[in-house]
């Protein structure tokens, strides 16, 4: 009898005792689940990439028996940041071209390049992205004579900051047949004194990479790996890719399949014809770390390049409204289009009257409430007779906070005292639907989220101008910022049951920093560092 007894209370005992093994526990941290409540908790444990149970350190650390602790030591935890508009592919390519980031006229344009060809003699094209001329004195548009003269024989093309326009030297023009007095529908070929400048903008710069030699995989592999480096140094795990080509797309996914790529990636489709053949028939594609659902469209140009289409003339060129990429009827087609599809329609807008223009064909075709989550990208400028348009129809606004600290310097100039109050309007545009997805447009504007967070909260630069913030009455507080940057930004992307937030049956991407961005003083945000980066339980930093 005692000895039966004796199994007994060992059972007992042992089951009391006994722990579930799991891969990973964090502990002794403050964990931001970022869940509906926005609650903080102190542990957690992962198993198989995926999060099993949120807690206090006694519940973790006393039910679960993990391969790999960690001690976070009080350290601030994050779920992993998400960029909800970049340009992975894109920032990839920029890393191996001319940095033009920041140059402070041509004449360090022209510099930049010669070093950079007798850095590379191998390129047979020389290409460049970066030159803002609004930060060059006299901000006028440069001219191609001294690329002309430098490089007779290799074409170069050098693209704006924003994309939305580049210079090439003549080679380059004479590669892709481009004359002045071309013809060209959503596009300018500048020219003086009847002769090619060699500035072209939107639709005009693809006259000109539509020559450039097809990349290799070799290519893609370089640029794609030094990309995601830079990436998890800054904590992001998700990016959403805007404007990818389906072979783009079959190389990446090979790449992230072969274990190459590690990043998470939402891709939006490039407006093109080739693209909708191929997918436009099935449902999206997914994988664990891709998902192919969106398609992107191009409205209007850039505000800096004054492409963007506005409702009255720009302030600081009389006469001139920008225009549309492409005629209303197009946008309108392709939206009832896709409509009837589980794409969701994305579209850049950046101008009062291409924003109007989107809003009205996307509100006419979604006709009220629906879970559609069509997407304005940018919404950067928006009539104040507009702005109700967006909840309406549910329709997203998907902003980039750097874009207003970077544009503010010059945007009223662009815009005028009136307009320019309904420009970068993040708070405002926040409350059409209760949340707004947060971006960088990464290689457009810094890779940083700690620049996108300080440009959302404080409004000012990474040099603190201006002293009071731009408009602050449109900034976000630091808890909507963080969101955006997360679980927001997982929707805008209807990947917030699977990431975005630290919570149970989620994937396990988290980050550890040194500061935490709710309490971190704002002149102190910059100077945060992700300590370590983890996608789905494995640590990539």
């Amino acid at each position: 009898m005692k000895y039966i007894l004796g199994i007994l209370l060992l059972v007992i005992f042992t089951g009391c005792s006994s722990t579930t093994e799991v891969d990973l526990v964090v502990h002794n941290a403050v964990v931001y689940t970022v869940d509906d409540s926005f609650s903080t908790a102190q542990a957690f444990a992962v198993s198989e990439g995926e999060i099993v149970e949120v807690g206090t350190n006694d519940d973790i650390l006393g039910k679960y028996a993990a391969k790999e602790k960690i001690d976070a030591q009080g350290k601030a935890v994050y779920p992993g940041l998400i960029d909800a508009h970049a340009h992975f592919l894109g920032y990839g390519k920029s890393l191996f071209m001319v940095d033009l980031f920041g140059t402070k006229s041509w004449d360090e344009v022209v510099e930049r390049v010669k070093k950079f060809a007798d850095e590379h003699p191998e390129e047979k094209w020389i290409q460049g992205r970066g030159w803002d001329q609004n930060k060059w004195p006299g901000k006028a548009y440069p001219t191609n004579e001294k690329l002309n003269e430098l490089f007779p024989g290799t074409p170069v093309v050098l693209t704006r900051v924003d994309g939305h326009a580049a210079i090439a030297n003549q080679k380059a023009l004479d590669t892709a047949g481009v004359v002045a007095g071309q013809a060209l529908i959503g596009g300018e070929i500048e020219t003086k004194n009847g002769k090619l400048t060699g500035v072209l903008i939107d639709n005009a710069v693809d006259l000109i990479t539509a020559k450039i030699p097809a990349a290799s995989i070799d290519d893609y592999v370089k640029w794609l790996s030094e990309a995601q480096k830079n990436l998890f140094a800054t904590g992001l795990t998700t990016v959403a890719d805007c404007g990818l080509m389906y072979n783009d797309v079959q190389v990446i996914d090979g790449l992230q399949k072969e274990g190459a790529i590690d990043v998470r990636l939402y891709v939006m489709l490039s407006d093109d014809t080739a693209n909708y053949s191929r997918y436009l028939g099935k449902e999206p594609y997914k994988t664990d770390k891709m998902y192919v659902k969106g398609i992107k469209v191009y409205a209007d140009g850039a505000l800096g390049s004054r492409g963007a289409c506005l409702l009255e003339e720009y302030a600081d060129k009389k006469g001139w409204k920008g225009f549309l990429l492409k005629e209303k009827t197009y946008f309108d087609s392709l939206a009832q289009a896709l409509v009837n599809t589980n794409y969701q329609m994305c579209t850049h807008a950046i101008g009062d009257s291409a924003n109007r223009e989107v809003l009205n064909i996307y509100n006419k075709v979604l006709n009220g409430t629906n879970d559609k989550r069509w997407r304005i990208e940018h919404a950067q400028v928006v009539n104040w007779n507009d702005f109700g348009l967006f909840g309406k129809s549910n329709i997203v606004p998907s902003v980039q906070p750097t874009h207003a600290t970077s544009d503010m310097y010059w945007a009223e100039e662009r815009l005028g005292k009136e307009r320019i109050t309904g420009a970068y309007a993040y708070k405002q545009l926040l409350k059409q639907n209760g949340w707004i997805p947060l971006g960088t447009d990464f290689p457009v504007e810094d890779i940083s989220p700690f620049k996108t967070f300080l440009a959302a909260v404080v409004r000012k630069d990474e040099k603190g101008y201006p002293a009071k913030g731009f408009q602050t009455e449109n900034a976000l507080t630091r808890e909507e910022a963080i969101k955006g940057m997360t679980i927001w930004a997982a929707k805008s992307c209807f990947l917030e049951k699977e990431i975005g937030s630290i919570e149970k049956g989620k994937k396990a991407d988290f980050i550890i920093l040194d500061k935490d961005l709710m309490k971190v003083d704002e002149k102190e945000i910059l100077a945060t560092k992700v300590l370590s980066t983890y996608l789905g339980g494995k640590k990539v930093l």
